[in-house]
């Protein structure tokens, strides 16, 4: 797939066949991935590829956790959607309203509005995930430059898949309990997961791969400076 195709027709997958993706495609979406840049070549992400048993224990925890009303508390912390102002909360709830209608869960169907919640927290039921982790020693508060690298490889990732046939979601909510999951995937305190995707081959006829978000146009977004 030619880049600016890939760019252009890239979506959030949140419906996934069960068919599971070979260990080498995985590594060759990563091979790929790992050419990304980082500033002074700091290379501060680290992978941690999920698949079988090792999925099915961090679908268990996120649903457990999320079931028990524990506290969301991400090594990567977020303000809340609910909490950001105009036109930030605009365009989240705009989403919300799209998928739900998409996917048929009326606002006021709290059970089905759960049930998609556990969805989300199981990677989608995604036969692959991704967790992208930093060391403590270079990621912390007063060195945030990891963040930026985290997010130009996540991307890349996202876009290598296309040509895979692989599509990806990148969560957050997916990682909201990081202690749970380093204790069940046996993952050292020292790593900070920072962000996941779900990966595998899109079901085209799950209703909510329909989803196409609009975006801004530029001219809202630049400054030209002559």
């Amino acid at each position: 797939m030619e880049l600016i195709e890939a760019i252009a027709s890239r979506r959030s997958i949140r419906g996934f066949k069960p068919d599971p993706v070979p260990r080498e495609v995985l590594a060759e979406v990563l091979e790929l991935a790992r050419l990304s840049p980082s500033a002074v070549n700091e290379q501060s992400w680290e992978f941690i590829v999920l698949t079988g048993e090792s999925l099915e224990r961090a679908k268990k925890v996120n649903v457990e956790q999320h079931l028990a009303g524990a506290r969301v508390s991400p090594d990567c912390a977020a303000t809340p959607p609910n909490l950001l102002k105009s036109p930030y909360v605009d365009r989240q709830i705009a989403l919300a309203v799209q998928l739900f209608g998409l996917v048929g869960i009326e606002r006021s169907n709290k059970e089905k509005r759960l049930e998609w919640q556990l969805k989300g927290k199981r990677f989608f039921d995604a036969p692959a995930a991704i967790l992208i982790s930093a060391d403590e020693t270079i990621f912390n508060p007063k060195h945030l430059t990891p963040l930026i690298d985290v997010g130009i490889i996540t991307q890349t990732i996202a876009l290598a898949a296309l040509d895979f046939g692989l599509g990806t979601c990148i969560q957050q909510d997916t990682v909201f309990y990081p202690d749970a999951l380093r204790k069940a995937l046996n993952i050292p305190d020292s790593k900070r997961i920072i962000v996941a995707l779900a990966m595998g081959y899109p079901d085209w006829d799950h209703p909510a791969n329909g989803l196409r978000t609009p975006r801004e146009p530029l001219e809202s977004l630049v400054t030209w400076k002559t």
